[in-house]
């Protein structure tokens, strides 16, 4: 018996008689896909510099994403906004970043149209675009698009992944994330990783297998209907983590340093094509040092941490290579349409002379060249938060100059691969018209031959701003059409058109040379003023890529010209007003869910309270109180807030009551009870009482005195000689009944359950602060800073 189908929302085709024997049925048609729609695939790569990977000239071995360049087009002119989640709100709605609202990371957003952080519904997203023409969609990996005040358990969700038009998410909601115990989302709740790092757990293994079930699961019941997955690594962000393996590969390869790696490379490229044979190298930066004036140990640790990454790197690579797998072994790859991109350029966050723990660098603790030396090892593994130093950030946005925050091309110009075998007749090509990620989403509209929709959810749509660059797939000399381009990051401002590039450096060309480090210089009008008059670069980029040439002296009437687009554009999208704070800027005031309190109740088998939202206790007096009830032999964490990279935990072992203060992973300071607790009902409470005052500059909080009272009597004293200053661990906020995440102390395992009862935990914070409540703000803006 055949149906009968006819489009919702028209009239009923069937008949309705009195009985069901006199009437023809008709039902609404499903969401079908037209019969062979492509798959879409988007790989994000976070902080890849253009000289890293493989297939654009790297010496780090890429095979996977090589085979999409030599089976696909490799585009060398592809740019981005220097900063993640600007770049990812562009590639998912094909609108500019400001008019997103996403002029930072959410972290840093202000109360203006341009940057409140809060991307508008008629800004709609590419996985709400393809929905309605039969598209399954999938989110797997970094999202970092939520306000960050509406990632906990509190919501709202309207602006999580599956608020945005994707029907299946699994990743993390966050800037970054442990590559051994991440902060996990599934759908719209938390989960803990399925296997612990003993067991072999890695976080891009994790979101592979999960990016693979899900396609699988679609195709085993419905194997036409097409689907758009956004896979998003964590990779290549730190912390730098890797099976040991991987590094193992790289041993002794980075021994002779950055400089020669950026002379290696640019060989390469101009070998492969990617730049002019006549291309000139972008000098040598005055932030970075001369490999060949660092010490022995110097070179010796950075070279290692370079090794960690490029292992690091190559591990990605390969789960990028098992999900290419499982595509063309169920013949599903050749129409699929893969793009790779990766956010930004090179990040320039672990500092000159790199870091073990990120985590140090907030709270004002010195890195400690013997510490690092001491760890080396170690690193790629879970006990260390590492990052490499700006020689390698610089190295790897090779041939260009400059990184990730600013708007020279080391910033903006990032890889760009275009795979799609069905689609795409050349193959190995490359192709080099002008681009920006806001081109991706009208590039896949007009491939899969769909139009911009004027409204999503009955909201309407603006209108799209990228360009496609489906007319340069199959014509290497097609012209481009992405004529006009703003840049702007903290008040760092450029503008591409039609070859040309105008460049307004902020605070300065680099920091030696401005006197000045990241964001420590607010703009003002008068500076803005003498910029505009003065601090304009112009570089001719179709004839020299890497801004070595500045020609705004000679080319004053198009630099004038230049300059006054910019202006143009950024009345066109919102940029105004510009904001140069960097990290300051995240202590402004924003809405919050919750009333301003004291006293916080936590209950146990809840979800983790993320670090924005949880009980600030440091640098105050302060009191954690827990309701429990305890049987022979109970034991485990009763709560606890941080990781490994630094921060408390209250837990019993052993029948005793124990408290650490991990000090940003240096040192370990502890109470403990005298005697057992015992069996029975019980209230179990820590005291810190702050016995001096905070010493920011030289990352150190109060110090104190601690105590721990068993059904209000004191069982344990100790004093603490110094405290987390200003931010705790990165990675794990507050839990109760467990440590989520890496341990927070040496003395047990993850997650180390409690096996009694906790009726619920209540922390106090009602005595004066001792701290400097602005330093505070601060500290936790350049964690959100580095988490992007």
């Amino acid at each position: 018996m055949s149906l009968t189908e006819y489009p919702p929302g028209t009239t009923f085709p069937g008949r309705i008689g009195r009985t069901i024997g006199d009437s023809d049925p008709a039902w609404p048609t499903p969401n079908r896909a037209r019969p062979d729609a492509p798959n879409v695939v988007y790989i994000v790569l976070d902080d890849t510099g253009y000289g890293q990977f493989g297939c654009y000239g790297s010496p780090i071995n890429t095979p996977n994403l090589d085979r999409l360049a030599q089976n696909g087009l490799l585009y060398t002119n592809m740019h981005t906004t220097a900063l993640c989640s600007p770049s990812r709100s562009c590639m998912l709605t094909g609108r500019n970043h400001h008019s997103n609202g996403m002029a930072c990371i959410t972290e840093g957003s202000t109360g203006y149209p341009g940057s409140n952080g809060a991307i508008p519904f008629e800004n709609g997203f590419l996985s709400e675009m393809l929905l309605p023409h039969g598209y399954a969609t999938y989110c797997v990996g970094k999202w970092h698009l939520t306000p960050a005040e509406q990632i906990s358990a509190a919501g709202p969700y309207d602006r999580w992944p599956l608020g945005r038009g994707f029907e299946r998410y699994y990743g993390f909601l966050g800037g970054d994330t442990h590559q051994y115990y991440p902060d996990l989302v599934f759908d719209n709740h938390q989960v803990e990783p399925p296997k612990t790092p003993e067991d072999g757990y890695h976080l891009t293994e994790d979101l592979t297998d999960r990016a693979i079930s899900f396609i699988a699961d679609l195709k085993q019941v419905a194997p036409e209907k097409p689907f758009f997955l956004y896979f998003a690594t964590g990779a290549n962000h730190a912390p730098h983590q890797a099976p040991p393996e991987w590094a193992a590969k790289y041993r002794g390869k980075f021994d002779d340093g950055w400089d020669a790696y950026r002379e290696r490379v640019f060989a390469r490229q101009k070998e492969l094509g990617i730049v002019a044979p006549d291309a000139q190298l972008s000098p040598h930066d005055p932030d970075v040092q001369r490999w060949d004036e660092l010490s022995d140990d110097e070179r010796r640790l950075y070279a290692r941490m370079m090794e960690v990454f490029a292992g690091f790197f190559e591990h990605t690579d390969h789960q990028i290579g098992r999900l290419l797998d499982y595509l063309e072994k169920s013949g599903q790859l050749d129409n699929t349409m893969v793009m790779v991109i990766s956010d930004n350029g090179a990040s320039a966050e672990g500092g000159p002379h790199g870091s073990v723990n990120e985590n140090k660098f907030f709270n004002n603790v010195p890195d400690d060249l013997e510490q690092n030396l001491a760890a080396i090892d170690e690193l790629g593994g879970p006990e260390h938060f590492n990052h490499y130093p700006w020689g390698w950030t610089f190295a790897g946005n090779t041939p260009f100059r400059r990184w990730k925050r600013e708007t020279y091309r080391g910033g903006v110009a990032d890889g760009f691969l275009v795979h799609w075998p069905a689609g795409i007749s050349a193959k190995g090509e490359v192709r080099h018209q002008y681009g920006h990620v806001i081109d991706m989403v009208p590039t896949v509209l007009e491939s899969l031959g769909i139009d911009p929709p004027t409204a999503v959810r009955g909201v309407t749509q603006s209108p799209i701003q990228g360009v496609s660059l489906a007319h340069t797939f199959d014509d290497a000399d097609a012209p481009s059409k992405h004529h006009t381009q703003y840049f702007e990051m903290f008040a760092h401002r450029s503008i591409y058109h039609d070859g040309w590039r105008a460049v307004c450096p902020f605070p300065g060309t680099s920091f030696a040379e401005a006197g000045v480090s990241f964001g420590m210089l607010e703009l003002t009008e008068e500076k803005l003023r003498e910029l505009d008059a003065t601090g304009w670069e112009l570089y001719h980029v179709e004839v020299d890529p890497t801004e070595t040439q500045d020609l705004a002296a000679q080319e004053r009437p198009r630099l004038i010209e230049m300059i006054a687009l910019w202006y143009t554009e950024a009345g066109k999208y919102n940029v105004l007003p510009l904001d140069s704070r960097g990290t300051m800027r995240f202590a402004d005031p924003r809405p919050q869910i919750a009333a301003p309190r004291d006293t916080y109740v936590y209950r146990p088998d809840t979800q983790v309270v993320p670090e924005n939202v949880a009980a600030k206790v440091l640098n105050r007096a302060h009191s954690v109180t827990a309701q429990v009830e305890l049987a022979d032999g109970d034991e485990g964490v009763v709560v606890c807030h941080g990781s490994n990279t630094g921060g408390y935990t209250l837990f019993i072992q052993d029948g005793l009551l124990h408290y650490v203060h991990n000090y940003v992973g240096v040192e370990e300071f502890s109470v403990s009870s005298t005697d057992p607790v015992g069996v029975g009902k019980h209230t179990l409470r820590y005291e810190f009482e702050p016995t001096g005052l905070p010493d920011f500059v030289s990352g150190k909080g109060t110090p104190g005195h601690a105590r721990l009272l068993v059904d209000g009597t004191v069982v344990g004293e100790a004093d603490f000689p110094v405290t987390i200053p200003l931010a705790i661990g990165i990675g794990g906020g507050l839990v109760v009944g467990r440590n989520a995440g890496s341990p927070i102390t040496r003395r047990y395992t993850s997650p180390f359950p409690f096996t009694g009862h906790v009726e619920e935990v209540t922390v106090s914070t009602a005595s004066p602060e001792h701290a400097d409540a602005d330093e505070q703000k601060r500290a936790e803006a350049r964690i959100a800073m580095a988490r992007q």
